[in-house]
């Protein structure tokens, strides 16, 4: 999570520090995801330069006040499967999919932030979106033989 914030405060910088070229960006949103892609890219390689491990949840979790556990917990375990399956996804399908979910970017949008082209977009999310299924899939239990 403090990654997290390093990569967002370095955007930040980084926008700031180029602010004046402002005027000339025809689309401000998609200029602020890619610098703040590239930022992670430059923070992700340099973390596994330095193989840096990422500190568990556990030293940061807060204990829940919520009524009901159950449901919590059956919720912290879907955004971990969830977590699992979108940390296995290539790196291309990654940022594509993240930039759609989380950034609520259209696929126009991500192709002009990442510098690729639009069909590019839509496979890389296809193939992402194929490979969350697979791996979201409820797995079946074997039937026991009756004999």
């Amino acid at each position: 999570m403090e990654d997290a914030h390093d990569a967002l405060q370095e955007t930040f910088i980084k926008c700031w520090r180029n602010r004046e070229k402002l005027p000339e960006i025809d689309n401000v949103r998609a200029w602020i995801f890619r610098i703040a892609v590239n930022t992670g890219r430059d923070m992700r390689m340099t973390a596994w330069r330095r193989k840096r491990q990422a500190l568990g949840d556990e030293e940061h979790s807060v204990p829940s006040s919520e009524a009901q556990p159950a449901a919590h917990a059956q919720r912290s375990e879907q955004m971990e499967h969830l977590r699992i399956a979108v940390s296995q996804l290539r790196d291309e399908e990654r940022e594509v999919f993240l930039l759609r979910q989380n950034g609520d970017l259209t696929y126009e949008a991500i192709a002009e932030t990442l510098s690729i082209p639009l069909g590019t977009v839509k496979t890389r999310m296809r193939m992402a979106l194929a490979n969350l299924r697979q791996h979201l899939a409820p797995t079946e239990t074997p039937r026991k033989n009756p004999l």
